[in-house]
């Protein structure tokens, strides 16, 4: 069994067709990137598998569990992790306080040790710590925990998003144009690390990417969405030489 199944799901606003049958079966340790014009609906198929829209029609199943009408917190319990096109750091914290803020929802202790210094909640806030600087780790961060993130470059931002989505240990990790704004040294680190995080934690990763040397060079298969419909499938190779993908981003020849 894939450990994310996304089964012809359907979105619709209003008169907008933003999803119209879109299917994603995504194994371990599997890269897959969906890309596509803009309005082609990508980041709304990250929206309904994450759980901030629900889908019209269809189901989206996360490790042998339904998902399709959960809420986002319990489907990030159950291992999802993500980030967004738009840096969502807070301002005023520091880089480790900022992963550290996606532990929140995996800590164990109850709301007595939630109120009072109890060796439980110690123990996991020991534990939050110790997992927030092996990500920062991974990520190649470690040596930037006091630091507060708007000093930092926007790549490093990036970095520090995509351990904040680690510290939630997902099955499933779901990255949203994280190569946006990011200069063409930066976009070859971030390449290198995204190759890197499947191979040694081995989990499933869909891509959204307007940079197409990054998805062509490290995806194992593409999806391409044009206005809402997929309109190929296959490896980087097959999919550079579909003539619908071309007319979607060149247009067609009169």
């Amino acid at each position: 069994m894939a450990l994310l199944e996304v089964n012809h799901i359907y979105k619709s606003f209003g008169g907008v067709k933003a999803i119209q049958d879109f299917s994603i079966q995504a194994n371990a340790g599997e890269i897959h990137g969906i890309i596509g014009p803009n309005g082609a609906g990508k980041t709304t198929i990250f929206n309904v598998i994450s759980g901030v829209y629900p889908a019209d029609q269809g189901t989206v199943v996360l490790d042998g569990k339904d998902i399709t009408k959960m809420e986002q917190y319990k489907i990030t319990r159950l291992g999802l992790g993500r980030t967004f096109q738009n840096i969502r750091l807070f301002k005023g914290l520091t880089v480790e306080e900022n992963v550290m803020c996606a532990f929140d929802p995996q800590s164990k202790y109850t709301v007595l040790g939630g109120l009072l210094p109890t060796p439980k909640r110690f123990a996991e806030e020991k534990r939050g710590r110790e997992l927030c600087r092996k990500y920062l780790q991974v990520v190649g961060m470690q040596d930037y925990l006091n630091e507060r993130p708007e000093n930092l470059s926007y790549g490093m931002q990036r970095r520090i998003e995509i351990a904040r989505a680690l510290m939630c240990e997902p099955k499933v990790l779901l990255l949203d144009e994280p190569a946006a704004g990011l200069n063409p040294t930066e976009v070859g680190e971030l390449t290198e690390l995204i190759r890197r995080i499947s191979k040694e934690i081995g989990f499933a990763i869909l891509l959204i990417e307007h940079r197409l040397e990054l998805v062509m060079s490290i995806s194992h298969i593409i999806h391409v969405q044009n206005f809402g419909k997929t309109i190929a499938v296959g490896t980087p190779a097959e999919v550079q030489h579909n003539p619908e993908v071309i007319e979607a981003y060149l247009g067609k020849e009169e």
